[in-house]
């Protein structure tokens, strides 16, 4: 069972920067497909960022293009999430999903959905001051 933990989150104002982490428990975890999501409080959690297995690919939402970047180190068993100009907005809690492709390809959309991930970590919170 692929356990994932987010890290980073933090009191920042307005204009930072933080990069999140999210760590598995298993080196398989270079075998998974792997996003970020974020829920602010009373909405629904938004798709962020997605990476292919092995990083040849990634996504945005066009909410966070340029500000945010995802990555990953399947050495380390770890995805990133580099976030730059951070906004009030932006406060949330943040999750990393996974799910293995199975050498099945996916379309673009369907990174899109959180339904997708079959794995989730617990969250860790952004908050963004003005």
């Amino acid at each position: 069972q692929l356990q994932l933990v987010e890290s980073g989150g933090r009191l920042v104002q307005a204009g930072g920067s933080l990069r999140l982490a999210c760590a598995a428990s298993e080196p398989t975890f270079s075998q998974y497909n792997v996003a970020w999501f974020r829920q602010a409080s009373g909405k629904e959690r938004e798709f962020l960022s997605a990476i292919h297995w092995n990083g040849a690919y990634t996504y945005y939402a066009d909410s966070v293009k340029g500000r945010f970047t995802i990555s990953r180190e399947n050495d380390k068993n770890t995805v990133y999430l580099q976030m730059i100009r951070l906004k009030p907005d932006d406060t949330a809690v943040y999750y990393c999903g996974a799910f293995e492709p199975k050498g099945l390809k996916y379309s673009t959309s369907y990174y899109y959905n959180y339904e997708a991930y079959d794995y989730w970590g617990q969250g860790t919170q952004v908050t963004v001051s003005s």
